[in-house]
C-alpha cells in the first residue's frame, strides 16, 4: 500500500483511523530551518475534529509529537522528520454493522476486493479522513518554509451545498487585483470559524450543512487555493509540471474528485483570444496581464498567482438507510451507518488543501527551482 508522494521532498503517511496513532515521515527538508511548533499546533487546530456542530463529535487533541528530524535548537537537521499524532478517542464498536456490509460511496468495497477482507475497517482504516492530520503536519512545516521565502498559500470554501463564496481575485493579474487578493487572504487569516471570504455566504452554507445533517445526509463543495509570491520559472514540463505535482497531492485527500487550474474547464468554451493572457512589462519584468492560466504554463510558474480549485464529494457515511450487499452471504442488505461523522468534508479540508499545496510547491522549488536554492 504505497502512501507517499514527492520527489526531492518526499512525504509518507502511516496509520489508520483507529490505530494507536497516525503520522508522517518527511524526507528532503533543507537543514537549518527553525520549525515554529506553536504555529504548527495552531494550524493543526484548524483541521481538528469536533470544532463545529456539523463535524464529527469525536474529540481528538491532535497534539503533534516530532520524533526525529530536529536538532536540540528546534531546527531541521537534514535527517528525515518523523511525527506522530496519537488516537485517543476511538469507538470501534460503532462500526460493527459495516464489517461485512460496505458503505455506498466509501472505499469499504474496493478495499475488500483488493485485500480480501484483511483490511482495517473501523473508522475507514487507512482510507479515513483521519489521515489528513499527518498531511497537515508536513504541510504546516512546508508553509513556514515557503513563507520564509516570500510565498504565501491560502484557501477557502469556494462553494458548499450549492452556496457560493466570493471567489479569489486571481484570474486578473493587475496590481489592483493583486491588492484585492492580498486583502482576501488577510481576511481568511483572522481565525474565523468558517473558512469563507463572505460572512453572509458562510451563514448560508452553515444553514445548508445543518439542514443536511438533520436529515441524516451530507453535502459536498469546492475549495479554492492560491499561492502568491512564487517566482516565474519554477517547475518542469510534462509529467513533473506544477499541475501534475499539485494534482497528485490533492487527489490524496479523501473525497476529492476533481481539480482545475485557472479558468479550468471553462477555458474549453473560450476562444484563444479570450483565454490567452497577454504580456506586459511591469517594473522591468515581463508579466501576464490576466491569469486564466492559473499561474502555470507548460508545467512552469508564470509569476502570477498560482490558483486551483478542487471538488469534494459529499461524505459517504450518512444516517440515511441505503442499499448494500452482505459480502459473506452475497445477498442484498440494508445499511444504516452508525458512528461519528462529519456532515461535510469541505470546511475541514481547507487547511488540508493548503498543506498538500505547500508540500507540492516546496517539492517543486527543491526539485526544479527557478534558480539555485540559496540556503
Amino acid at each position: 500500500m504505497p502512501s507517499s508522494f514527492g520527489t526531492a521532498l518526499r512525504v509518507s503517511v502511516f496509520g489508520q483511523s483507529h490505530s494507536a496513532g497516525v503520522g508522517c515521515v518527511v524526507e528532503g527538508l533543507p537543514s537549518g530551518f527553525p520549525v515554529d511548533q506553536e504555529r504548527l499546533a495552531a494550524f493543526m487546530a484548524r483541521r481538528a475534529p469536533g470544532n463545529a456542530p456539523w463535524t464529527t463529535p469525536r474529540k481528538e487533541k491532535d497534539a503533534v509529537r516530532i520524533l526525529s528530524g530536529l536538532n536540540p535548537d528546534g531546527r531541521t537537521c537534514g535527517a528525515p522528520l518523523a511525527a506522530v499524532i496519537e488516537n485517543t478517542n476511538t469507538r470501534s464498536q460503532d462500526y460493527g454493522n459495516i464489517m461485512g456490509v460496505p458503505r455506498p460511496g466509501h472505499a469499504d468495497f474496493t478495499a475488500w476486493a483488493k485485500w480480501h477482507g484483511e483490511q482495517d475497517i473501523p473508522g475507514g482504516g487507512h482510507f479515513s479522513g483521519r489521515l489528513t492530520g499527518p498531511l497537515c503536519i508536513a504541510g504546516g512545516i512546508c508553509l513556514q518554509w515557503l513563507e520564509a521565502r516570500g510565498i504565501r498559500v491560502s484557501a477557502h470554501v469556494a462553494e458548499c451545498a450549492g452556496v457560493p463564496d466570493e471567489p479569489f481575485c486571481a484570474l486578473d493579474n493587475s496590481p489592483e487585483a493583486n491588492a484585492r487578493l492580498a486583502s482576501q487572504m488577510d481576511a481568511l487569516a483572522d481565525g474565523r470559524d468558517f473558512p469563507a471570504i463572505d460572512a453572509a455566504a458562510a451563514e448560508r452554507m452553515t444553514a445548508a450543512i445543518m439542514e443536511a445533517k438533520s436529515a441524516g445526509d451530507s453535502v459536498g463543495g469546492l475549495v479554492e487555493c492560491v499561492a502568491c509570491g512564487l517566482p516565474a520559472g519554477v517547475g518542469s514540463p510534462m509529467f513533473d509540471g506544477l499541475e501534475n505535482t499539485i494534482a497528485c497531492a490533492v487527489f490524496g485527500i479523501p473525497s476529492v474528485k476533481g481539480v482545475e487550474f485557472g479558468a479550468g474547464f471553462a477555458a474549453a468554451r473560450l476562444r484563444g483570444s479570450e483565454n490567452n493572457d497577454p504580456y506586459e512589462v511591469r517594473d522591468g519584468a515581463c508579466v501576464p496581464r490576466t491569469n486564466n492560466a492559473g499561474g502555470i504554463l507548460g508545467g512552469i510558474s508564470t509569476g502570477a498567482p498560482l490558483q486551483f480549485r478542487c471538488a469534494l464529494k459529499p461524505i459517504s457515511s450518512i444516517g440515511t438507510e441505503q442499499d448494500s450487499v452482505d459480502l459473506a452471504e452475497m445477498k442484498g442488505a440494508k445499511l444504516t451507518v452508525h458512528g461519528r461523522h462529519d456532515a461535510t468534508a469541505v470546511t475541514r479540508a481547507v487547511p488540508v488543501v493548503e498543506a498538500v499545496a505547500a508540500c507540492a510547491l516546496a517539492d517543486a522549488l527543491l526539485s526544479w527551482p527557478a534558480e539555485p536554492v540559496n540556503e
